[in-house]
């Protein structure tokens, strides 16, 4: 665990995550590039709390991360029912894209890593076409065992900034167990981010974001593959939230 002079690390509901909000999560961005060191940016949601429960082997890869952000606003609910408030959600495609732009001004070069070869290959394009370095790209369909030969594929581009668009625990594992290795000054987990900016999957709105409703968008456009996987998940949530407030409520009572 590596907690940056621009956040506070915390403990909501047994996971950490830092106490940072978007303005410090860039200028930890370009602190690492400006020196070269390689940093790791992972995220927790209402989904990664839950598996964090069920598997200590995913919890010890999270503590490991150099900053984590709160992707998910009930997440970020919690923390604050709970006395521990977070400045904002810092989702992290909001933090690509905004790394993205930065990049455009900076010339930072960045390499995609992760998703379905047609969809990162065509993200490529599209953000070379807006003017973002791209220096390399490969999709996310490798085992454990091509880990380190990918990470070598990755150092020898020589990025500024890695995006690794996989799934969950796959890309907390591949991260952590690779990017200090390839002196990767910057590594960020962006999930299925890939999809959503190469134009595969919508969005949701921003009054569902701000609601805490982006599980139900998603759903409702996946609702076969996701449907259980969110009515246990967010069922899980709830109740360790409210076990969670429950306890506190009771240490405060003596």
């Amino acid at each position: 665990m590596a907690v940056t002079s621009v956040s506070r690390r915390l403990r909501v509901l047994g996971v950490p995550v830092d106490a940072v909000d978007m303005q410090g999560t860039l200028n930890w961005v370009e602190e690492r590039v400006a020196s070269r060191k390689s940093g790791t940016h992972l995220c927790v949601n209402a989904a990664n709390v839950v598996r964090a429960h069920d598997d200590p082997d995913y919890l010890a890869v999270l503590e490991r991360g150099d900053l984590i952000g709160s992707d998910g606003q009930p997440f970020v609910w919690a923390a604050r029912a709970l006395g521990q408030p977070l400045p904002e959600r810092v989702a992290g495609i909001d933090l690509m894209e905004q790394v993205l732009d930065r990049s455009r001004e900076t010339g930072w070069r960045v390499y995609l890593l992760g998703g379905r070869d047609e969809v990162v290959r065509r993200l490529a394009g599209q953000l070379s076409a807006r003017g973002v370095r791209i220096v390399g790209h490969r999709d996310g369909y490798f085992g454990p065992d091509d880990a380190s030969r990918v990470w070598d594929e990755v150092r020898s581009a020589d990025p500024d900034v890695v995006f690794v668009g996989m799934p969950t625990p796959t890309k907390e594992h591949f991260i952590i167990e690779g990017a200090h290795q390839a002196q990767v000054p910057v590594c960020i987990g962006v999930g299925g981010s890939f999809d959503v900016l190469a134009g595969d999957l919508r969005r949701a709105p921003a009054y569902m974001q701000r609601l805490g409703l982006e599980w139900l968008f998603r759903l409702l456009q996946e609702p076969r593959r996701l449907f259980t996987r969110y009515a246990v998940t967010n069922t899980r949530f709830l109740a360790l939230v409210l076990r969670a407030m429950v306890r506190r409520t009771r240490t405060a009572r003596g």
